[in-house]
């Protein structure tokens, strides 16, 4: 094999496929980037069975070939060339040789052909959504994915697919996080729990770009998402997802219409109390038209008062902080509506069309 790449076009696609190099693996071949240059093409691939990636690369073929090459190398040594253009030479030995400028270096890679491919998906009835519209569903849940390694399906977000609409669950057993948008045409019902890892790194692929678009393959056990000139192909977890639905009521005896950045701002300006792994909640005590913020800690305490425009009944509640700061720095509207049934009822934060609806669980407290 023989290519000639740009430095930064190389480099981009090496930081692409890398997301999907497994950190710990038995298998050395699955720590190794797949270069293939055939047919005009040349594809970057790494998988680490569950997540894989897939990219194009700009370039001019010399001479067709296949190598596997350690990424944490790849990465390393296009990084630190010179900027410039790469020329890349592999032997019947698979003895490589990367050139650029001056600057040469020799090493061994892999056999390409024991790479483990890609699942091959068939790309019917795909479902077309936006670059920014798929990049805000993840970034407005996955922080509620959960992080526990015996449980699949809490760690993973639910896809539901319903006519012209696509909703985002994610959910850890303390709050829950639904998104929802419309899409351009209509689609069948299709539902998939597909693993917060994956999101998470599509989500740092993605753009902000209104008019690309993505598309999206479901297929039984895998999930294809093709973005330019980039596939990504995922395992789905399988089972039932949680029946989150049920939790999040309308009923309510208390509701606060706030400004979003002034709550904000006293609730973070509350952390400031907490040492280094320190657990405090923050007590809201809702009087008339006032939320009091309350803290106490080891350090000290503080209160803050803020104006609300309040429907209901007096309450006083409490919930973990970050929990709330989490949820209200993905939410972009200037006012936002909380509802609470009682201290130990979940407050929800919603919009009138529910185009999202978070669910926070409150903690018991002592003042």
């Amino acid at each position: 094999m023989k290519i000639e790449c740009a430095k930064n076009s190389l480099l981009n696609k090496v930081s692409i496929v890398s997301k999907a190099v497994p950190s710990k693996t038995s298998l050395s071949i699955l720590q190794c980037i797949l270069i293939k240059a055939k047919d005009g093409v040349i594809t970057l691939t790494a998988n680490d069975t569950e997540f894989g990636i897939e990219t194009k690369v700009e370039g001019k073929i010399i001479e067709e070939g296949i190598i596997a090459l350690d990424a944490k190398f790849l990465s390393d040594a296009v990084r630190k060339l010179p900027d410039s253009n790469i020329l890349i030479e592999t032997d019947s030995n698979l003895s490589v040789r990367i050139t650029c400028d001056k600057a040469k270096t020799n090493c061994t890679g892999k056999n390409g052909e024991e790479f483990t491919a890609l699942p091959k998906i068939e790309k019917t009835n795909g479902i077309y959504i936006s670059n920014f519209s798929l990049k805000e569903l993840i970034r407005q849940t996955i922080f509620c994915v959960g992080e526990n390694a015996s449980n699949q399906i809490m760690n993973s977000e639910l896809v539901n697919i319903s006519g012209d609409k696509i909703e985002f669950v994610a959910l850890d057993g303390h709050r829950i996080a639904y998104r929802k948008v419309l899409l351009k045409n209509t689609y069948p019902d299709t539902k998939a729990i597909i693993p917060g890892k994956t999101l998470n790194e599509i989500e740092r692929i993605l753009s902000t770009d209104t008019e690309k678009e993505v598309v999206i393959y479901f297929e039984k056990s895998h999930v294809l998402f093709e973005i330019d000139d980039t596939i990504i192909v995922s395992r789905v977890v399988e089972g039932t997802y949680f029946d989150y639905e049920k939790m999040l009521t309308k009923d309510y005896e208390t509701k606060i219409e706030v400004n979003k950045k002034d709550i904000f701002n006293c609730i973070d300006r509350s952390t400031i109390m907490l040492r280094e792994g320190e657990k405090k909640p923050i007590i809201f005590e809702v009087r008339d038209n006032n939320i009091n913020f309350y803290m106490k800690t080891m350090f000290g305490e503080m209160n803050e008062d803020l104006n609300v425009n309040k429907t209901g009944k007096d309450i006083d509640i409490a919930f973990n902080p970050q929990f709330l700061i989490d949820t209200l720095k993905v939410i972009d509207e200037e006012t936002i509506n909380l509802y609470m049934m009682s201290p130990k009822n979940p407050c929800i934060i919603r919009d009138e069309e529910d185009n999202y609806v978070y669910l926070i669980l409150p903690v018991n407290f002592i003042k």
